[in-house]
């Protein structure tokens, strides 16, 4: 019976450890290197009266939806002249990027969001807002609250678990 050569084993066990340990750190570089721009989300709003959302990125592909000016959506892959996007709902389709500004909206998903004068739940009640009544986002608040402003020019902060876009 022949002994197996422990030098040729400890060899490809050396061999597999330096490959295993390259392909950890590549896994980290990516992971860390990347994850603040990779995993942020891309919010935008629509910034003409009326915008056509598509099945396809083209104007011949079938038209889904007609949505309104300051209509909020995530950005799931960005192209040339169109954007795949993502709504409230969860629903994909995409918009032409000329259609899409820097205005950052966030739309109400509880029945009722309440927007306070600061970010505590015992402030004082600014306004009431109901399910798909749109505000703009002023400023991401601390510890899950938005500072917000109404069209009519109230403003004031919400949970963040009562709307969404932000």
């Amino acid at each position: 019976m022949q002994q197996p050569r422990t030098d040729v084993m400890v060899a490809r066990t050396g061999a597999v450890m330096v490959r295993l340990s390259r392909l950890v750190g590549l896994c980290l570089l990516l992971f860390f290197g990347f994850s603040s721009s990779a995993l942020a989300l891309d919010y935008r709003s629509v910034a003409v009266d009326r915008a056509v959302l598509y099945d396809a990125p083209s104007v011949q592909a079938k038209r889904l939806f007609l949505v309104g000016k300051y209509y909020p959506f995530e950005i799931i892959v960005n192209l040339d002249q169109w954007a795949k996007v993502r709504d409230s709902a969860g629903s994909l389709a995409w918009i032409e990027r000329k259609n899409l500004g820097d205005t950052r909206m966030v739309v109400v998903t509880a029945a009722r969001a309440d927007v306070r004068q600061s970010a505590e739940r015992n402030a004082p009640l600014v306004f009431q807002a109901e399910r798909d009544v749109m505000l703009e986002l002023v400023e991401h608040g601390v510890s899950g609250w938005l500072k917000v402003r109404h069209r009519s020019g109230q403003a004031g902060y919400v949970l963040v678990s009562q709307v969404w876009g932000a």
